[in-house]
């Protein structure tokens, strides 16, 4: 066998592994894993997550998937909760801790400290009898998997185990309170998510940017407005102010003969693709790029169809919409 070889199976290895370790965790989950959903529901303020090692790395990972799914997490430390950070967990509070093996030292002064002031504590280790798990109100036993490192010692299924878990914990909360794309937005508006997630609204240039003419506006003066406000079209709009047609530079080459003796009813395209403003920008940008467009016009379509604002392609691309 090759070295490179070697290499693929030995991560073919881990990775199958680390999934059966998840099948039998999914198996696992019973009661105590309700339980835990109904104190963290019940709690008035937040989720405290704490975990020494690996098993504090993955805390942290939870309590920011808790934070950004509607559900208010911090981590703390427990070395540092040992020297005044018990002070940041209070008694409206749930503490969520983590210990592979439930017997982690660092971790007796935060124990001590939800057992002191009747803080609900729920712990996650793999061993039963542990002195986590016993003093634990909502003890969840991961079941028993072997380390994908071979040799035993290297937290690597376990750690695996605990993260989904704690994803499972975020999703389901996050479903029980009806944890919308709009919510994630207020808690994730920065980077691709955010992105993905912007309104059309959120882009678009608004009333007073707006290229508008009437059905008889002589084409004269529909150039001016299409010059100055700078995005290449022009709306027609009838009697009634309902945008009924757009002119862009195609209708211009279509009726280039005799183009100033026109008027912008003639030379419009009837009924322009448009976009309401609630819809996310990431589909006005499939729009745009399906129909090889670069604006769409911003129409309340529950309304009467008047031109509310405007998007560019380029609005969404410096937005990051991609």
């Amino acid at each position: 066998m090759t070295e490179a070889a070697t290499f693929l199976a030995t991560a073919r290895r881990v990775i199958e592994i680390e999934a059966e370790a998840l099948r039998r965790l999914a198996g696992a989950l019973g009661e105590s894993f309700s339980a835990a959903i109904g104190l963290i529901l019940a709690a008035r303020g937040r989720v405290v997550v704490s975990g020494m090692g690996k098993s504090g790395h993955v805390g942290r990972k939870i309590a920011a998937t808790l934070a950004s799914t509607g559900t208010p997490a911090q981590f703390v430390h427990p070395a540092e909760a040992s020297h005044g950070d018990l002070g940041m967990i209070t008694e409206g509070d749930v503490l969520l801790v983590l210990s592979n093996s439930g017997e982690t030292p660092e971790l007796s002064d935060i124990i001590a400290h939800s057992r002191r002031f009747s803080i609900p504590l729920i712990g996650v280790a793999s061993r039963a009898g542990s002195t986590l798990l016993r003093q634990a109100d909502v003890a969840i036993t991961l079941p028993p998997a072997e380390e994908a490192c071979g040799t035993g010692i290297v937290p690597t299924t376990s750690t695996t185990m605990t993260l989904a878990l704690g994803d499972a914990l975020a999703v389901a909360l996050m479903e029980h309170r009806h944890f919308t794309p709009e919510h994630f937005r207020t808690f994730h508006p920065g980077g691709k998510l955010g992105a993905r997630l912007l309104r059309v609204a959120d882009l678009m240039h608004g009333a007073e940017a707006l290229p508008l003419v009437g059905r008889d506006t002589p084409m004269g003066e529909a150039l001016v407005v299409m010059s100055q406000k700078g995005f290449g079209v022009v709306g027609v709009t009838d009697a009634g102010g309902r945008l009924v047609g757009i002119v862009t530079d195609g209708d211009l080459r279509r009726h280039m003969a005799g183009l100033l003796e026109r008027r912008a009813g003639e030379v419009m395209t009837r009924d322009p693709k448009t976009i309401a403003p609630d819809q996310v920008a990431e589909r006005a940008l499939a729009i745009m790029r399906e129909k090889r467009i670069t604006c769409l016009f911003v129409t309340d379509r529950a309304g009467d169809g008047r031109a509310l604002g405007i998007l560019n392609i380029h609005d969404c691309l410096r937005a990051g919409v991609v």
